[in-house]
């Protein structure tokens, strides 16, 4: 047993507002489903809600894989543009396709909630809003982070060097058996003990 001084435990970073609303908006989510479910069977019988959720799923399983081909067809497009030297030129109707597949997952998920929701987003009008409120949302918060933000995180990674060097490069393992004319010298020991 030991007498001193207790170590004083290193500070907990502060969690973000995501970390701590994020599983509680999720449970929350949840609850509100499958309460939204319950009432439909009341209303009606097992059976509605049972081809409700099958229609949900045929629906966004063809939503995505019609959104997924167009997709395709478009990087396909673009690189056979790209290869004859032609560069690409903006598409009228390339925009939506992840919106399009995120209402086809919503729709996939079993949830009254959700399939309104997955709906909605395939609604053109609505895809056009939401994408131009995402594009905003992108550039302020690009803005906001001003010169340097990234490359601060990048510079965490780097290893350095006493006097404050960076040292780039990486670690190479040289080990009996693996260089051309090397022989293994018998079997590894085992990584647990």
């Amino acid at each position: 047993m030991t007498t001193g001084a207790q170590t004083p435990h290193p500070a907990r970073p502060r969690r973000s507002r995501l970390r701590t609303l994020l599983p509680l908006g999720v449970a929350a989510w949840l609850v509100l489903e499958i309460w939204l479910l319950t009432v439909v069977a009341g209303a009606s019988n097992g059976w509605v809600v049972f081809l409700i959720l099958v229609a949900g799923l045929v629906l966004g399983s063809v939503v995505i894989k019609r959104a997924g081909r167009r997709a395709f067809e478009n990087l396909t497009e673009t690189l056979q543009r790209q290869q004859g030297g032609v560069p690409p030129g903006a598409r009228p109707n390339s925009e939506g396709n992840g919106l399009t597949m995120l209402g086809g997952l919503l729709l996939i998920i079993p949830g009254v909630l959700s399939d309104a929701v997955g709906l909605l987003l395939l609604v053109p009008p609505v895809q056009k809003a939401v994408s131009r409120s995402a594009q905003r949302t992108f550039e302020r918060k690009l803005r906001e982070a001003g010169q340097g933000q990234f490359g601060d995180a990048f510079q965490q990674a780097r290893i350095h060097r006493p006097d404050g060097k960076i040292v780039p490069g990486e670690v190479v393992r040289d080990e009996p058996g693996t260089a051309p004319g090397d022989t293994a010298q018998g079997p590894r020991p085992p990584l647990t003990r």
